[in-house]
């Protein structure tokens, strides 16, 4: 009895161990699964490529391309109206020979409003009429502002005295007459050495130039409103100037 029992869980042994070599699956060796990758890859390489035919499409007409018409509008402040008065076939000339685009000064609203029409070539002058009558009523000469139509590299930047270093009273007025300095010295000795114009109005300064040179001027301008002499100022000026010359 007792030797029938122990053959017993033998068998059972036996079977078990048959049953988890069933269930274990044959893993493929990373070689082989390596080698099957390249011969794929060479046949596919062998495969002629299949010309694709680029599709032509007829060329769009000026019309359609265009666009509806668009406009811009400038408002021009009460102290502006005399100056455009005075000033307006300098600005309605270059605007309307030049660009090709319509302009009017708007009496009810006060606005300059400029338009495109069928006549104009190019969108981007657009924008340029606007800079040009934008950087007019900041108070720019009409021949400094005429620049921004001639040339693409000009731009506008204005900032208020406030925004470097916040001054009241006497304090103010006197960081804004060491920008200016006697007779407007200093401002147009800035003007000159960085190649840029400069507009005072109250606490506001507008600068017109290239990119390069609008940041010396700004650079020496709160300089200046921080408090520092001109005579340090120019130096500085001077010899980023040079630099900058050296260089291009």
């Amino acid at each position: 009895m007792d030797i029938d029992k122990s053959t017993v869980p033998v068998a059972g042994a036996a079977t078990e161990s048959k049953d988890d070599t069933d269930s274990f699956t044959k893993v493929k060796s990373k070689k082989t699964q390596k080698r099957k990758r390249e011969q794929a890859g060479a046949d596919m390489d062998t495969e002629e490529p299949v010309a694709v035919k680029r599709p032509q499409f007829p060329p769009i007409s000026g019309d359609k391309l265009r666009g509806p018409d668009e406009m811009l509008k400038i408002a021009v402040p009460a102290h502006r109206y005399t100056p455009l008065k005075d000033n307006w076939m300098k600005i309605f000339t270059p605007i309307v020979e030049n660009l090709q685009l319509q302009v009017r000064f708007n009496l009810k609203t006060r606005n300059v409003e400029i338009k495109t029409c069928k006549d104009t070539q190019d969108i981007a002058s657009l924008t340029k009429a606007a800079d040009f009558v934008r950087a007019f009523v900041l108070g720019f000469q009409v021949e400094d502002a005429l620049a921004l139509i001639r040339l693409d590299e000009l731009f506008l930047e204005s900032f208020d005295v406030t925004d470097v270093k916040p001054l009241k009273g006497d304090h103010l007025s006197r960081a804004i007459g060491r920008v200016a300095g006697k007779g407007g010295k200093t401002k147009f000795t800035i003007e000159n050495v960085t190649k840029t114009r400069i507009v005072l109005a109250d606490t506001k300064v507008h600068i017109l130039g290239s990119f390069q040179n609008i940041k010396m001027a700004r650079t020496a301008i709160c300089n200046l409103i921080l408090g520092s002499p001109p005579s340090k100022v120019y130096g500085n000026i001077r010899v980023v100037a040079s630099r900058t010359a050296e260089r291009f």
